[in-house]
């Protein structure tokens, strides 16, 4: 789908148009964008999760996992429901619960984090898009959590995550730097 004069671009277009694989936060989240054969991953939290499907934040928050296992499945979509014990959703109807993360993670811009952290993922390992996003997930979580541990959970800011996600990073891998 070539651009041309008077051509709006909106997520949607450059959704379809857009062969590889694309991670969707915040404004760019709308009903319409659709996977099918291609990788898309909406990371909306639960107030723009309810804008996604009609229902009110209070239901979103009520079934989190049939809520997200559903949008996944009709539009062909990973989808991150992001909250306490983010839901991530695959098209084929699995969901995997992360168990990372704290309220430290509602500060602001930690939606932006993990959408980068997410892209570049994908990027090291597109032939395993859905553990790239779940690697994301659970590192930046761990991260969040190791450097509210220690920032404190009012003083933490979204780059603290990318601070301490080598620390998140040699825990998983279980290195040791002591000699």
């Amino acid at each position: 789908m070539p651009w041309a004069p008077g051509w709006a671009v909106t997520p949607t277009r450059c959704a379809a148009a857009f062969d590889q694989p694309m991670v969707l936060d915040a404004d760019a989240l709308v009903g319409q964008v659709k996977g099918h054969g291609k990788i898309r991953v909406l990371t909306p939290h639960p107030g723009e999760m309810a804008r996604l499907t009609g229902k009110s934040i209070a239901e979103v928050q009520k079934d989190r996992v049939g809520t997200a296992r559903a949008f996944a499945m009709e539009r062909g979509v990973m989808l991150l429901l992001k909250g306490q014990r983010t839901v991530i959703a695959f098209p084929d109807g699995r969901v995997w619960i992360n168990p990372t993360g704290t309220p430290a993670l509602g500060t602001g811009g930690t939606g932006d984090v993990l959408t980068g952290l997410i892209s570049g993922f994908l990027s090291q390992f597109p032939e395993e898009p859905d553990r790239a996003v779940a690697a994301a997930v659970y590192l930046g979580g761990l991260a969040a959590e190791i450097g509210a541990r220690e920032l404190g959970e009012k003083c933490f800011l979204a780059t603290d995550i990318l601070k301490y996600l080598p620390r998140a990073m040699e825990e998983c891998a279980g290195v040791s730097h002591s000699h």
